[in-house]
């Protein structure tokens, strides 16, 4: 019945609707990223569908925006500065083609983020009547409806609500958010969000101010020597992220451009309750080369907190839970720093120094695992970072201690062969007692502390058509981590990749990764024991495109695990999705259907499908059964845009989805996602 029911549904569309194809930018995510990376790409997805719906001007786009593409190699930025600036202002987006290095995938990426201007336009000067008369403004809101009674919901007797009060929800079922967004050119920018949890009051109980969370900022950037300012809302990254980066995106494994410093100051646009700086930040130019940077932040943030100290900080948000209420903003966090960055021709080099003070002692739980973890009031950290040029090699990296003088070290050489090619090594050294509350930078470990490791990748492009990437993580963890119950050990993390794209029309990926990692295990005996817990998985693409109105896909992946060769655990799923639109009426269809199959947990897999705009959809699945989401997105002369989801997920061997507060009884999910935006 399934599979007649989304054969009828195919039928429908490819009938009723030529498809559309879809960005290309969205896809690629799956190219480069690993499933375990995904569960962080949310920040970075906001930030890429932000430029999408806002795209760069080729023709006066600068360094800094090329910058935050993450698929630009540096090279491939000079390059396309050299041709705008040797054969002026680009016509159509085929040019892109004769920049030097461009191949057919990374052009297909970049068209979504930019548009053919005029290099010089009198509305994009900065006076007070084009500020008000060529401003773009935006209001978009979104509304999650569950058609599903989830245990928390669940209608419990007052008796039982006063022995568990942390077994019912305090709100409706319904996420909600609003966003409004101002922008003038690339250099004013003001924001207001405001979000509710499904799950939390809405000016009821706990919560008399409506929504859970409210956010702003105002940003501007490039007031002549005024480089950035922020005000409300901001992330922060400096160098490779040993002493800083808070809120932006950690590159995963499967990008070469890892030598590529932090943007500074940029504005903080998501929904998140987490990531994020509060207060005023300002990057200042010196001189030519010379910019310094300087910001304070001043936070509450959820806690729990007994006897006085604070023994583990809450970044998840929710608020739904008596639990969660009363571990909302026990603490507060003053947190302020500076930087002094030098970008020469041929070398760039920058100071970073933080200090980071609570209200309240940082004391975790004692446990095994976390002996190193940082405990204090007060936390300072600072670095130096640094890249040098030399004809086709770039050395990078970046050193930073704490207030004890623990050490952490990055290090980076790049060879570039050929326009097309890189070869990148990678060496880091994070020591076990480093202690860095807001550092985030490239390692296997979740926390920056406790690990050292040896990175080697490569990427190519040859023929114009093919893409090759590989990369081997060999990693060392020098004190025990939690689920592994022994000093000293060790993994490998491995890559190998085959893209083909012979135009716009037609793309194929296979690759296949491998991790082999320690992990505690326990045996049928009850025996304890530490072995080698290995991940393998196969993954094969293929997106065809025959006209501008078509798109089809289809995904196939096969996953194994077994800790050291014994308990495998099999699973994999198939996946096809399909999207159009009738040309004379805006309004465009997709459809997905995903088939999946795992023994266990250990084998499940990850689909990313289609969503609404910046809301990255990746869903994890593990047992039997099939997904089927639509997704009708209706605009009128690009001011208004109507966009509904409705997912369905059946389980075939199950009568229970979930547990604790979010059980559903029975065996099918469902959801409806509606959005709207309004632009002006």
């Amino acid at each position: 019945m399934l599979k007649r029911l989304f054969m009828f549904c195919l039928s429908i569309v490819c009938v009723l609707t030529p498809l559309l194809a879809q960005s290309d930018w969205l896809e690629w995510n799956e190219d480069i990223a690993a499933p375990e990376e995904l569960a962080g790409w949310q920040e970075k997805y906001e930030e890429l569908s932000e430029i999408a719906e806002h795209p760069f001007n080729i023709n006066t786009i600068t360094k800094e925006e090329l910058e935050q593409l993450p698929f630009l190699s540096d090279r491939m930025i000079e390059n396309i500065l050299y041709y705008i600036y040797k054969y002026g202002p680009m016509l159509t987006k085929n040019e892109l083609l004769g920049i030097e290095g461009m191949d057919w995938q990374t052009r297909k990426f970049l068209t979504d983020f930019i548009y053919i201007g005029p290099s010089d336009n009198e509305k994009d000067r900065l006076k007070w009547k084009n500020l008000w008369k060529y401003n773009k403004q935006e209001l978009l809101t979104r509304l999650d409806i569950p058609f599903n009674t989830k245990a928390g919901y669940a209608g419990y007797d007052e008796e039982t609500l006063a022995e568990s009060p942390n077994k019912r929800y305090y709100g409706d079922p319904f996420y909600h958010n609003i966003r409004y967004r101002f922008q003038y050119r690339n250099q004013i920018y003001i924001g207001l969000t405001a979000e509710k949890d499904a799950g939390e009051p809405f000016f009821v109980q706990y919560n008399r101010k409506g929504y859970d969370s409210y956010s702003g900022y105002v940003f501007l950037s490039n007031f002549k020597r005024l480089k950035t300012l922020a005000i409300g809302n901001f992330k922060a990254n400096f160098g490779y992220g040993l002493v800083l980066n808070i809120g932006s995106f950690t590159l995963g494994k499967g990008m070469i451009n890892q030598n590529r410093f932090g943007q500074g100051f940029t504005k903080y646009t998501s929904v998140g309750e987490g990531e994020y700086l509060q207060g005023i930040a300002a990057t200042y130019q010196l001189g030519r080369r010379w910019n310094v940077s300087a910001f304070y932040s001043f936070r509450k943030q959820d806690a729990r907190v007994e006897n006085g100290f604070i023994r583990s900080l809450k970044t998840d948000g929710y608020h739904r839970l008596k639990k969660d209420m009363e571990k909302k903003h026990m603490v507060s966090n003053h947190l302020t720093g500076c930087n002094l960055t030098y970008n020469g021709k041929y070398t760039e080099f920058g100071l970073t120094a933080v200090y980071n003070r609570f209200n309240k002692m940082l004391n975790p739980d004692a446990r095994d695992y976390n002996l190193y973890y940082p405990r204090g009031m007060y936390f300072y950290n600072a670095g130096v970072y640094y890249k040098f040029f030399l004809n086709r090699f770039t050395f990078s990296g970046e050193t930073a201690v704490d207030k004890y003088g623990k050490v952490a070290t990055l290090h980076a050489l790049c060879y570039q062969p050929a326009v097309h090619t890189n070869i990148l090594l990678i060496h880091r050294y994070y020591d076990k007692r480093y202690q860095s509350l807001y550092g985030n930078a490239f390692g296997e470990n979740s926390k920056l502390q406790n690990e050292t490791g040896a990175y080697l990748g490569l990427e190519t492009s040859f023929l114009g058509q093919f893409k090759f990437l590989c990369y081997g993580d060999f990693f060392h963890f020098f004190y025990r981590k939690y689920q592994v119950d022994r000093d000293h050990t060790s993994g490998f993390d491995g890559l190998c990749q085959l893209s083909y794209s012979p135009s716009n029309s037609l793309s194929m990926l296979i690759k296949y990764t491998y991790k082999n990692k320690a992990k505690n295990y326990t045996s049928p005996d009850e025996t304890k024991f530490v072995l080698p817990y290995v991940r393998q998985r196969l993954h094969y693409q293929c997106s065809y495109a025959p006209s501008a109105y078509l798109s089809l896909k289809g995904v196939g992946e096969g996953v194994m695990t077994s800790y050291n060769g014994r308990e495998k655990s099999k699973g994999g799923y198939v996946s096809g999705t399909v999207k159009g639109s009738i040309p004379p009426i805006p309004v465009q269809v997709s459809l997905t259907g995903t088939w999946f199959h795992t023994q266990d947990y250990n084998s499940r897999i990850y689909v990313y499908e289609p969503g609404l705009l910046y809301a990255f959809s990746m869903n994890s699945f593990y047992g039997k059964g099939t997904r089927m989401a639509i997704n009708l997105k209706y605009t009128w002369k690009n001011r208004l845009m109507i966009q509904a989801k409705w997912g369905w997920t059946h389980y075939q061997d199950r009568n229970r989805i979930s547990s604790g507060t979010e059980e559903i009884q029975g065996s099918d999910k469902a959801d409806l996602q509606v959005q709207v935006r309004l632009k002006w």
